[in-house]
């Protein structure tokens, strides 16, 4: 199959959609952001980038604190909403049921059935039109309903995914194997042919 060249750009397929959660001038804000992902697994981190206009950016820097809430799939239509709008033009935290943990400073969403309670650990400026926040994760808060095992079910949280050059929102497909497991059948295969 031959390659076309599409450029320099933010061709990661899928982006995960979160909103992520601050209190700006003491009320709870959130943005959707799907410029977000893991970057250490211990201390466990986060990051993710915001434009600079953003409201939310403010409050972040403030408090020195933020959350990252996973929405599920009945929640795209409000997910989609909070980030066509500014807080500085509506009140978000009408929209949702909040509640705050350790940190006391970072709304998180009772909705969302996967939250994460992060620490600033720093703000990088690239120059670009983003700032990027690095997190720790703190505390991880789930709804019981979406655990299997004692652990966050992604069939059950229904995660909302997204599509960033077509402007779409997808869910999570179908199960395609087990992590450092299926992987084996490989290299058995490539054995067997030397």
């Amino acid at each position: 199959m031959k390659k076309k060249e599409l450029g320099s750009g933010t061709y990661l397929y899928p982006m995960p959609t979160t909103i992520i959660g601050a209190d700006v001038d003491r009320r709870a804000n959130f943005v959707t952001i799907a410029y977000c992902g893991i970057v250490q697994h211990s201390p466990a981190m986060i990051a993710f980038a915001s434009g600079r206009a953003h409201y939310t950016n403010s409050g972040i820097k403030a408090n020195k604190t933020f959350s990252v809430n996973i929405p599920g799939e009945d929640m795209v239509a409000v997910t989609d909403y909070i980030g066509m709008h500014s807080g500085k033009e509506i009140d978000k935290s009408e929209l949702f049921d909040i509640f705050y943990g350790k940190l006391k400073t970072a709304p998180m969403i009772k909705e969302a059935p996967l939250n994460l309670e992060c620490k600033l650990v720093k703000v990088l400026d690239f120059g670009g039109m983003n700032e990027v926040f690095i997190g720790e994760i703190v505390e991880t808060y789930v709804n019981e309903d979406v655990l299997t095992d004692g652990l966050p079910d992604i069939k059950k949280i229904k995660p909302v995914v997204f599509s960033m050059h077509d402007r779409n929102y997808w869910s999570v497909g179908k199960h395609l194997g087990k992590a450092w497991n299926i992987g084996g059948k490989v290299k058995r295969k490539r054995n067997k042919e030397k």
